[in-house]
């Protein structure tokens, strides 16, 4: 409860600092956003994005689920990249896992976790499609950290798939897709530098939809 209420302090105390800066910083801030980056993340409390990237308010939007995950039946990140390619015109989407993730560590474990058994399950299929990778690693941390590493790839790919995405993408060039880890015991954000054009290469026959189109 001391953490509850104290909130509510911080709370008046940063309005006071935001105002002592710049009277009209509300004002500004209630006549709209405009994103460049849509950041999707983990719900992990260590991870929060606008501390993680030191962006301001406006700067980018964010999603965060269990994983940062992308499932091709989720409605809730569906909606939420929908919104961000064709309403706020993003020009970035970035895919941010992190090491230590609880998600990923549950994935790997065999037990019945109820109500997120489909949920990690979309991280259990990561690990099935590099299996032959992953089963090669003797070191569980390390195993452990790549997992995670490959759960952003296969993430960013999800979102590569998708029709908001990509129509934009052969409308303007944009948005670009790019998979990021937080390292929780450095503090560093890490850019995997995915080659996306090579990891496509294999099944951009079928979720292309430029080639579904001709």
């Amino acid at each position: 409860m001391k953490l509850y209420k104290k909130i509510f302090e911080n709370n008046k105390a940063w309005i006071e600092k935001k105002k002592t800066v710049d009277s009209n910083y509300f004002t500004d801030l209630s006549e709209g956003q405009s994103p460049e980056i849509l950041y999707i993340g983990c719900s992990d409390s260590r991870v929060t994005a606008e501390e993680v990237t030191g962006v301001g308010p406006g700067q980018m939007f964010v999603h965060r689920n269990v994983g940062n995950i992308i499932p091709n039946n989720d409605l809730s990140s569906a909606t939420v990249i929908d919104y961000a390619v064709k309403h706020l015109q993003i020009k970035h989407i970035v895919i941010c896992g992190h090491y230590f993730c609880g998600g990923v560590k549950a994935a790997m474990e065999a037990k019945d976790l109820g109500i997120l058994n489909p949920w990690l399950r979309n991280i259990r299929d990561v690990y099935r499609l590099h299996k032959e990778e992953l089963n090669n690693i003797t070191d569980s941390n390390e195993r452990y950290k790549r997992l995670v590493e490959l759960n952003v790839k296969e993430q960013c790919i999800n979102v590569l798939k998708t029709a908001a995405v990509q129509t934009s993408y052969l409308e303007t060039g944009y948005p670009t897709v790019h998979g990021w880890v937080f390292d929780v015991s450095t503090g560093k954000l890490i850019d995997l530098n995915i080659d996306f054009d090579h990891e496509l290469e294999e099944i951009r026959e079928i979720y292309d939809l430029g080639n579904l189109k001709k």
